[in-house]
């Protein structure tokens, strides 16, 4: 955990976008559609306008901690217990987050292209990489992720093209048939992949250079378009009631792609890049993990990962019927994510401006 290496912007950005890509662009897209039908679109630009807003909170934090990791930074602040507390909070809901994605991973694997395998056997297989991964360096997980977003970039834009012809502008229209209501309540859905962003604070300890405002305004972009283009997309060429009912819209979207008249079934194509988002997402999870218990010895700190590792599975394995996870996904934790994070957030933003004030009397 001692390593040197030290993080560009660009660097966090593509690895944002990788992770929170995945949920952004495959996750959300089901409840999002079920919650405002085809103004579901019109959530994430709210969304969007009121991230930049938190972005500001974001950055006051970012701000006050000067580049102090964030373990250090609390336990100057609120005491060496208070911080036990808060670390192990934020790192049993990581956990928590990476076994969704793992389990909704897995799902979609089984009911897809791997039916007759047993989910034991998938998970195992897909943890280990990831769990392997996280034990490595910072440096390695953004090697990997740049060669995975390369071509999951590619085959997504070759997706949006090729189903060009599918597509009708119209089915968007009526806009705001229902009102706002709707509308207000599928921005948390969008909110729970954007709030994600607080891992900035996690490593801005390793930032080579200063994480701007502008470098977050752009991510912030990034991801609203990892919604929007997959969110539209469906409405556009299913329909919002059939894009409704469907569970992966994202995924019945490559159903439709082909090159001409002779080349089809390329949807093999969006394994990889649901794979390639998941093992980043979970990896990435795993480490920040890592980071929040610095203060363990190595050996310790792997173990942890480990031991994490081993109830993301076991949450994974656990018989739960499909319908009913997908109805905690949308009913519970989507918007839990939202709220815990962004409640964080503000506690985050007390202790900093507690700080700044105990520094302002004392230079008085």
């Amino acid at each position: 955990m001692n390593n040197p290496f030290k993080l560009t912007s660009l660097q966090l950005i593509l690895l944002l976008m990788t992770s929170i890509g995945l949920k952004n662009h495959v996750i959300l897209i089901p409840p999002l559609i079920r919650e405002a039908g085809r103004d579901a679109w019109i959530a994430v630009f709210l969304m969007y306008f009121f991230m930049l807003i938190w972005g500001i909170v974001l950055f006051y934090i970012y701000r006050t901690m000067q580049g102090e990791h964030i373990t250090d930074w609390l336990e100057k602040n609120i005491g060496k217990i208070a911080t036990k507390i808060v670390i192990i909070i934020l790192s049993i809901y990581l956990t928590m987050v990476a076994g969704v994605t793992l389990k909704e991973t897995i799902i979609w694997t089984n009911v897809s292209y791997l039916i007759q395998t047993p989910i034991v056997v998938i998970t195992i297989l897909f943890a280990i990489p990831c769990l392997l991964a996280a034990l490595t360096s910072l440096r390695t997980i953004i090697i990997t992720n740049f060669f995975f977003l390369l071509f999951v970039i590619v085959f997504g834009f070759f997706v949006a093209f090729a189903n060009t012809q599918f597509k009708d502008l119209a089915l968007l229209f009526p806009i705001l048939e229902h009102g706002m209501t709707p509308v207000f309540r599928a921005m948390v859905y969008q909110g729970s992949g954007m709030i994600e962003m607080i891992v900035i604070l996690f490593y801005q300890h390793k930032f080579k250079s200063r994480f701007k405002y502008w470098h977050y305004i752009i991510l912030a972009l990034i991801l609203s378009w990892l919604t929007l283009g997959p969110l539209v997309g469906a409405i556009v060429e299913f329909g919002p009631i059939e894009a409704a009912s469907q569970r992966y819209p994202a995924y019945e979207e490559w159903g439709l792609a082909r090159l001409g008249r002779y080349v089809e079934h390329v949807d093999y194509l969006s394994i990889y890049q649901w794979l390639s988002g998941a093992f980043i997402r979970i990896t990435l999870l795993l480490f920040t993990i890592r980071i929040l218990f610095k203060q363990l010895s190595t050996k310790a700190n792997r173990w942890l990962t480990v031991a994490a590792t081993v109830i993301i599975v076991a949450f994974v394995i656990i018989p739960l019927e499909e319908k009913m996870f997908f109805n905690l996904l949308i009913q519970l934790f989507l918007p839990l994510t939202f709220w815990f994070f962004f409640v964080a957030s503000i506690i985050f933003a007390i202790i900093a401006f507690i700080e700044r004030r105990k520094t302002k009397v004392a230079s008085s």
